[in-house]
């Protein structure tokens, strides 16, 4: 009988998480606030990596929900490891996922609706941030507890295909196959026809059914990310070196495919998951090399202190109003400033809010986990 599996936590999952949740908390605001007040023009051009294109296009911002995915699948196989190895039947570890999926589709559903139209349902929104990480989350766990990686990759491949040839093989009536414009592609069709309730842009969601299939291949990747980190036959440099190596690998060809399919993130396109993957890998690949490969983990506590709450701070945040009490506490300071300034403090006050409320949680050992 083998010995159960020891489970080992990265630092550089946790930082990664950390970093990801920051942007999501108030430092992608920040920045962005920045564009035309320094008169320095590479500033103007980072402040406008964080916001979204319209439609087709690529910033950088576009790239934390994805990486969120994308990470979710990497914990994956460490928090089955111990499981797995004591022989726990996969039934329980469903059983466990499916209640997690519900918990975070719950709490998805009161993110996107509170307060909660309760006695005008049509106004209801279904499609949630939370509740496609449960959902892919939940399919991960099953794939992972019955395919090998190959296998699993050759899914996800297929779903990109496949979603690939319905939006350009399916006709949408009025418009016809193979429209990818806002009002004619098929996405944006099905949710109209059978996405009850609100949708976010009035007639199109992007959080709405059919962009569930491409967005959970993110957190399948993931997963094998996980498994390279996981591998107890692969040095630390070795693993690098695959990460990186898958990284490229997606990047170009999401590139490549991006040529005839277009990258647009409103609508998970299969060259946007290719990209975005190709770039979760390679951020994966940094903090670990720098973090766990190299041992310089003290530079990435603040990260670390965000990463271990992630869920807890993206549910306060949308609760309590940080800039509101940051104004409160340090309008008089910025006051005297140029007033193109107070936006920007104001929301640096904030986020140093966010974080010493994490803080104080991580002090305590308080995290919350679905």
């Amino acid at each position: 009988m083998s010995a159960p599996a020891q489970k080992v936590r990265l630092v550089s999952i946790d930082a990664l998480r950390g970093f990801d949740m920051l942007m999501i908390a108030g430092t992608g605001q920040v920045i962005h606030q920045l564009q035309g007040k320094t008169g320095l023009a590479w500033v103007d051009a980072v402040a406008g990596q964080f916001t979204h294109p319209a439609w087709f296009g690529f910033t950088f911002y576009d790239c934390i929900f994805p990486l969120f995915l994308f990470l979710a699948g990497v914990s994956i196989p460490f928090s089955l490891a111990k499981a797995v190895a004591q022989g726990t039947p996969k039934g329980e570890l469903y059983r466990k996922a499916f209640v997690r999926l519900l918990i975070l589709a719950a709490l998805g559903f009161l993110d996107k609706n509170a307060p909660i139209p309760f006695f005008d349902p049509h106004q209801m929104r279904l499609g949630s941030v939370l509740g496609r990480i449960g959902l892919a989350g939940f399919v991960s766990v099953v794939l992972y507890l019955n395919l090998n990686s190959t296998k699993r990759l050759c899914v996800a491949g297929g779903i990109l295909l496949a979603y690939y040839a319905a939006l350009f093989l399916v006709p949408v009536p009025g418009f016809g196959a193979g429209n990818l414009s806002f009002e004619g592609n098929l996405v944006g069709w099905f949710d109209r026809s059978f996405l009850p309730g609100r949708l976010l842009q009035v007639t199109y969601d992007e959080l709405g059914l059919l962009t569930q299939f491409p967005a959970m291949c993110l957190t399948m990747f993931g997963v094998f990310a996980g498994e390279l980190l996981q591998s107890s036959t692969s040095t630390p440099a070795a693993k690098l070196r695959q990460l990186l190596l898958a990284g490229a690998v997606c990047l170009a060809l999401g590139l490549l495919w991006s040529l005839h399919f277009p990258i647009a993130k409103r609508m998970w396109t299969s060259s946007f998951i290719l990209v975005t993957t190709g770039i979760s890998f390679t951020l994966l690949a940094v903090f670990y090399g720098i973090i766990d490969l190299l041992n310089f983990k003290r530079w990435a506590f603040p990260l670390v202190v965000v990463g271990m709450n992630s869920l807890t701070i993206y549910m306060v945040y949308h609760f309590v109003n940080f800039g509101h009490t940051s104004k409160l506490l340090f309008s008089g300071l910025y006051q005297p400033l140029d007033p193109k300034w107070h936006g920007v403090l104001e929301s640096t006050g904030g986020l140093l809010l966010v974080w010493l409320f994490l803080y104080a949680l991580y002090r305590r050992q308080i995290f919350f986990k679905a």
